[in-house]
């Protein structure tokens, strides 16, 4: 087992938590059940996804964790997009919060490389 709080891709990924709640308060209300919860609920999946494979007990376990991890990493930057093109967020909002999912996506990426070829050695 990991202890997932020490994982600099978890850290991250709960400061992006943070901002997604800040960012969508500003967001009307009638996106509440649209934009809005669907933000939140896939950001907060990233950091939780860590924790559980964290706690699992092999390597290959905890890779399939991230790999749920990062695809809603992938979400949430499709759904910012999205939240742009409808005049929801600024284009340097955009900028600002693609480039930290950019970085929490590579690390994730290279923290599966590492455990893949942990496991098969």
């Amino acid at each position: 087992m990991h202890n997932f709080k020490e994982l600099k891709v978890w850290q991250l990924s709960r400061q992006l938590v943070k901002e997604i709640y800040e960012l969508t308060v500003d967001f009307p209300s009638s996106e509440k059940y649209g934009l809005i919860s669907q933000l939140r609920r896939c950001t907060v999946s990233i950091p939780t996804n860590i924790a559980e494979g964290a706690g699992r007990n092999t390597d290959k376990d905890f890779a399939q964790f991230l790999n749920m991890s990062l695809g809603s990493a992938y979400e949430l930057e499709t759904l910012l997009i999205l939240s742009f093109d409808v005049n929801l967020i600024t284009q340097e909002q955009l900028d600002f919060l693609t480039n930290r999912i950019s970085e929490i996506q590579k690390m994730t990426f290279g923290l599966i490389k590492t455990l893949r070829q942990e496991s098969y050695v």
